[in-house]
């Protein structure tokens, strides 16, 4: 048995000479800079950043520059003369387009406003995550320190529980105590040996919780330091009352500002939405001119062959009718030959321009204008209860925060007076033990009643601290440490 506890007390006391020592401090500025959901929003962040810089870009005019070039062969239309052809001949073209809103009642206006307080909304959503992640951060440090401090206090029972055994042993053998008296104090050290590895696994498991949190591998060597506890600087209870708390938080906490940035940005939607219903006029413009080449071209002398039938009869009275004829020409000897121009005196030649004003007005379209509209009230009433419900969460929170503060506060102080007690009973016990009228193992006892009291008064203490903490966070002091 004392192998096996001397073998427990290795493992606690045994620590990696390379194993990085953590504070609180480090703990939740590591966490902020490598968490996956701190990442996440500030990819989205980004993206609504780029929505807003798009969004202020629809103002400006659009254009668009278009070229073409072609080979074509066989009966094609001559994109110059626009006559039927039949010759292989390459053409190309250029274009310059441009297109602006002139009055849209201010649709285009207010979805900039509108990505504007998004923008906003996801920098506020970014701050959100930062503080429930530091918030987490800071409670799973806690916890994994009162784990640690817990574990504490189950080796000093192993050890008061193992020494009374000795002792009693030590009388059983000389016949002062029976044999059940130590078999009872070996089932008492068993039990104390496992609350030691229910601590231990406790302390594991937050300490993994705490890992998770910062994104650091659930394999890696972890340890954290037991902060100063009193040189962190706390508040005095008297200003952090719960009422004021809230109006403070109200102010600042980031959950309120985003709602607040969401109410206007769906405000700004829904002036949009309602835009689309109404006429829009636009402005356009555009440019063009094209170039075609082919091999040079005849130009035929026209030789009279004769008439041909139309197909038409006219009427010459009395029931006299005439057949319409038409006269008939073929090439003849070759007149002259033509080519084309050269590439920019075309391209001056065909040059195009034109320009107008248009009108657009919805009239039937499916009710998708309508619906949009509708919808985007439907989601302000959406976010503005949104913002009711997060506020009475918010002064739900502060409320507990604040009772769970003084709950603590008050064992805080009841184990400082237990820490009196029991080291008035131990300066007490040791006068008597240097007389002689107290043994040994009352004396140990006492010892450990101490010790104890002193570990259960530092778990107090790094609670209370810490519940403080989390009030003056809702202040908007941040994590002071």
């Amino acid at each position: 048995m004392k192998l096996k506890i001397l073998f427990l007390l290795f493992i606690i006391s045994f620590k990696l000479s390379a194993q990085q020592t953590w504070n609180l401090k480090s703990c939740v500025e590591y966490a902020l800079a490598h968490n996956i959901a701190v990442n996440q929003s500030e990819i989205q962040s980004k993206n609504a950043a780029l929505n807003f810089s798009q969004s202020k870009s629809s103002l400006y005019p659009t254009l668009s520059f278009g070229g073409s070039g072609a080979f074509n062969s066989g009966n094609n239309q001559d994109p110059t003369t626009f006559t039927r052809v039949t010759e292989n001949y390459l053409s190309s073209g250029m274009q310059l387009q441009s297109s602006t809103d002139i009055f849209n009642f201010y649709s285009k206006r207010n979805s900039i406003l509108a990505n504007q307080w998004e923008f906003l909304a996801s920098q506020a959503y970014v701050n959100k995550i930062k503080s429930d992640i530091a918030l987490a951060t800071a409670n799973a440090y806690l916890q994994a320190l009162l784990a640690k401090e817990q574990e504490k206090i189950t080796i000093v029972q192993i050890e008061q529980t193992q020494f009374q055994l000795n002792n009693t042993q030590k009388l059983v053998e000389a016949g002062s105590l029976p044999t059940l008296n130590a078999t009872q104090l070996e089932a008492q050290l068993a039990s104390d040996s496992g609350n030691y590895i229910s601590a231990k696994g406790n302390a594991l498991q937050a300490v993994l919780a705490l890992k998770s949190l910062m994104n650091i591998d659930a394999a890696s060597a972890f340890e954290i330091e037991t902060p100063p506890i009193e040189s962190i600087p706390v508040q005095p209870i008297t200003d952090l009352l719960p009422e004021y708390v809230y109006s403070e938080a109200i102010k600042n906490q980031p959950q309120q500002l985003y709602n607040e940035y969401k109410i206007k940005a769906a405000v700004k939607n829904n002036q949009a939405t309602k835009a689309s219903m109404y006429p829009t006029i636009g402005a356009f413009a555009s440019l063009s001119s094209n170039y075609l080449s082919f091999n040079k071209r005849a130009i035929y002398n026209k030789v009279f062959t004769g008439y041909q039938s139309t197909g038409l009869v006219a009427d010459a009275g009395g029931g006299v009718l005439y057949d319409v004829q038409s006269p008939v020409f073929a090439n003849g000897s070759v007149d002259k030959y033509i080519k084309p121009d050269k590439f920019f005196t075309q391209f001056k030649d065909n040059f195009r321009k034109s320009f107008g004003i248009s009108v657009n007005v919805p009239i039937l379209n499916g009710g998708i204008a309508k619906t949009n509209y509708e919808r985007s009230l439907l989601n302000l009433q959406s976010l503005e209860l949104q913002k009711q419900q997060d506020n009475q969460k918010l002064k739900q929170d502060i409320y507990q925060a604040y009772t769970s503060a003084l709950t603590s506060l008050q064992r805080f102080n009841s184990s400082k007076k237990g820490v009196e007690a029991n080291q008035k009973t131990y300066d007490f016990a040791s006068k008597r033990f240097s007389i002689g009228a107290l043994s040994t193992f009352d004396l140990i006892s006492t010892q450990n009643n101490l010790l104890r009291s002193k570990l259960e008064y530092s778990i107090n203490q790094f609670d209370f601290v810490f519940k403080m903490k989390v009030l003056e966070f809702y202040k908007g002091l941040g994590l002071i440490l």
